[in-house]
């Protein structure tokens, strides 16, 4: 399961009056650590969590906390620090050799559940959403921002001094990919792409193929003819997608779908000569796209199989999507 915060709030709503639940949330860190500032993770009275804000290495203390904040009904914050020797976290064998400061609220009825049922729902109708949690010992008063001008206008991070301060951060919806070409080598895009927890809608109108026994990660999968598609809901509020339907004729219909959406990044499989036959078949040029084609689509990982390649795809879109350079983090390179 994916570690976003939809899906943890999916799992807290199943049984939320049912039981005890903590919301834990990371408000700063100091050097190096695994998660950073608006990582989140719920934990339940039966001893489950969902989420990591650790390697793995601090959820055991956290889940003790919690326990004290059910006692009291209050907030509560711990802080590990991997600069300190005397720290708990040298105790518990951390190696990031960061600080980590953590916030751990109580989520019931009597705080409004944190607001956490709008914040889901919000995320659920593809809308962002400020999260404004008030930092202190006291009763949790988090605030949710859903006003499109009050958004522009929210200062992140850790604000406020004393009783007053709060850590803002602004949560979006998962990344919405549209995949066209339900072929065996679209099966690992879209498996990857669902445990990223990214909300994944197939198109291929071919009878053999999207095949939806094959593809259990899809939100949607959609049988429709491509030209049939440009009233579709769901068009205006794609993120990216990768067309890879293996037929030009196909190809060139989906580009014609996509350059009647929104959508910034579209991923065409092949190379630059097949391209030219695409665009010719959609009657487009390369200067009249509305959105940035990556083509051939992919980074260059290595590896032959369609896991390599569904894994290249993918990283290249992730890397557009985050605005990330794509570049190794390390500085030796085998």
């Amino acid at each position: 399961m994916s570690n976003r915060i939809d899906n943890l709030l999916a799992q807290w709503l199943e049984t939320k009056d049912q039981l005890q639940w903590v919301l834990a949330t990371i408000i700063s860190t100091e050097g190096s650590s695994y998660r950073k500032a608006g990582a989140m993770m719920m934990i339940n009275g039966a001893g489950q969590y969902f989420g990591l804000l650790s390697g793995g290495c601090l959820e055991s203390d956290i889940m003790r906390q919690a326990r004290r904040c059910w006692d009291d009904g209050l907030n509560r914050i711990v802080k590990y620090d991997m600069r300190e020797e005397e720290d708990l976290a040298w105790q518990l064998g951390i190696g990031c050799g960061g600080m980590v400061e953590i916030l751990l609220q109580p989520v019931c009825a009597s705080n409004r559940y944190l607001h956490l049922e709008a914040l889901y729902q919000q995320l659920q109708n593809n809308l962002a959403a400020g999260y404004q949690q008030n930092i202190n010992t006291t009763t949790a008063n988090n605030q949710l921002i859903i006003d499109p001008t009050a958004l522009t206008q929210l200062t992140l991070g850790k604000q406020g001094e004393g009783e007053h301060c709060c850590f803002n951060q602004i949560i979006k919806p998962a990344p919405r990919l549209a995949v066209f070409g339900g072929g065996v080598d679209a099966r690992p895009v879209v498996a990857i792409a669902a445990e990223l927890g990214w909300r994944v809608i197939l198109c291929d109108s071919r009878m053999a193929y999207a095949r939806e026994g094959y593809f259990k990660g899809a939100e949607l999968v959609c049988r429709q003819a491509f030209k049939e598609l440009e009233s579709a809901p769901w068009l205006t509020t794609l993120d990216a997608a990768l067309v890879l339907t293996h037929n030009i004729k196909l190809d060139g219909e989906a580009l014609n779908v996509l350059q009647n959406s929104p959508v910034n990044y579209v991923g065409l499989l092949g190379p630059l000569h097949r391209t030219e036959r695409v665009m010719q078949s959609a009657s487009l040029s390369p200067h009249m796209l509305n959105f940035k084609l990556a083509n051939p689509v992919g980074l260059r990982l290595g590896g032959e199989l369609p896991e390599s390649i569904a894994l290249s795809m993918l990283a290249e879109v992730h890397a557009f999507l985050e605005q990330a350079d794509a570049m190794s983090i390390s500085q030796v390179l085998v």
